[in-house]
């Protein structure tokens, strides 16, 4: 019988150590989240340490290590005993995290198999943020593993283009373990925004911050925030060619840019500027993106307030020669747009039929095409002579 249960208790294990933490989308085997498991009588004793006291998946990670466990055949009763990792557990986790990189160093680098693609704009008002975030959810739901951050500091809107809020309306906060951030999750997108990390009831403040405050936050954001292996991290950039468009360029100088503009000459013209610093500092201009196109009416006539023919001839100021930046996307005038948008639901997720939002998928499936190249970057193998 004792042998009995102690294969029941081994089954118990493995079964709830396929359980992956939500928020660090790891088994919480692979966490040391489980502390034990007993079984007696057809009753399993469940024991798991969540990282911290407060943390905000608990009661998913109780649920569903309470369903793991009931599925293992001979279990009649599953109890959760439930704990929290000392200090010197969560420094072990947070290191296993890091992968032995210190605090201060960026997963982020050239050698990284990460893309990095920053969203730039030369004015503000021509939906870069939108872009960013509906082309985030849609490379999501392809399947890819992405994370966004919010470089907009003085005007972050991601926060709520991505619905980051809790049933009180608040914004949701980044989970702590120790120095670690967990960034919040939606439509399967980790992201992180200043919006965050101000104080609650301050969210409307302006954020009246300059260039060394700017540059100090971006690189927190890139070296604190635990995104986990991602294959495509976004960055929504403020518009304009200012301070957080050159720290971006010398801290990540192997950062791909799309560059967003309206159809309207006067925007098209700014936008070339945010593509040409992006070049300044070595990155490249993979793509433009016009917004706000003509949208085609139920008569067959077309709704053009914007005019037409911007991105296109920002592309042609962009492009060289062995060096083609094309117009990779127009997205149409939308109303499903205008209301994702408002709703805190990209349209991509809200309405994947919408004529903005099949633009946006077209444009998530052309990018996600392109993968990085490994030329030129090290490996994380190492070779031994044979003996």
């Amino acid at each position: 019988m004792e042998n009995s249960n102690a294969d029941l208790a081994a089954a118990v294990r493995e079964a709830v150590g396929q359980v992956s933490d939500p928020e660090l989308r790891r088994p919480l085997a692979d966490l040391g989240m489980i502390k034990g498991v007993e079984v007696k009588g057809g009753v399993a004793v469940v024991g798991i340490n969540l990282t911290i006291s407060t943390c905000p998946a608990a009661d998913r990670i109780k649920r569903e290590v309470r369903a793991a466990a009931c599925a293992v055949v001979g279990v009649e009763e599953v109890r959760i005993d439930v704990g929290v990792m000392t200090a010197e557990e969560r420094a072990a986790l947070t290191a296993k995290l890091r992968e032995g990189r210190s605090r201060a160093s960026m997963p982020f680098t050239s050698d990284s198999l990460t893309r990095v693609i920053a969203v730039s704009s030369g004015k503000g008002g021509v939906g870069k943020s939108t872009v960013t975030a509906n082309l985030a959810a849609a490379m999501a739901a392809r399947g890819l593993r992405v994370g966004l951050i919010d470089a907009d500091v003085h005007g972050f809107s991601i926060p709520g283009l991505l619905g980051l809020f809790d049933d009180k309306g608040k914004v949701i906060r980044p989970t702590r373990i120790d120095n670690l951030v967990l960034p919040p999750i939606a439509h399967d997108v980790r992201a992180v925004s200043i919006g965050m990390f101000l104080p609650e009831g301050a969210e409307d403040t302006a954020v009246s911050w300059r260039g060394p405050m700017l540059h100090r936050t971006l690189e927190q954001f890139l070296s604190d925030v635990y995104f986990g292996d991602l294959d495509v991290l976004l960055l929504d950039l403020p518009p304009g060619t200012g301070d957080i468009a050159i720290s971006v360029g010398q801290i990540l100088p192997h950062a791909e840019v799309i560059v967003v503009t309206t159809p309207q000459p006067a925007a098209s013209g700014v936008a070339v500027r945010s593509g040409i610093l992006a070049r300044e500092f070595n990155q490249r201009v993979i793509a433009v993106v016009e917004t706000m196109s003509p949208m085609q009416l139920a008569d067959g006539t077309s709704f053009a307030p914007f005019g037409s023919g911007g991105g296109a001839a920002a592309a042609a100021k962009l492009s060289a020669p062995g060096a083609e930046v094309p117009l990779l996307a127009s997205i149409p005038f939308s109303t499903g747009l205008r209301a994702g948008g408002d709703a805190g639901v990209p349209v991509v997720v809200a309405d994947p039929e919408d004529p903005a939002a099949r633009a946006f998928s077209e444009l998530a499936e052309r990018l996600a095409v392109r993968p990085r190249g490994l030329p030129g970057r090290r490996l994380p193998v190492s070779l031994t002579a044979a003996r």
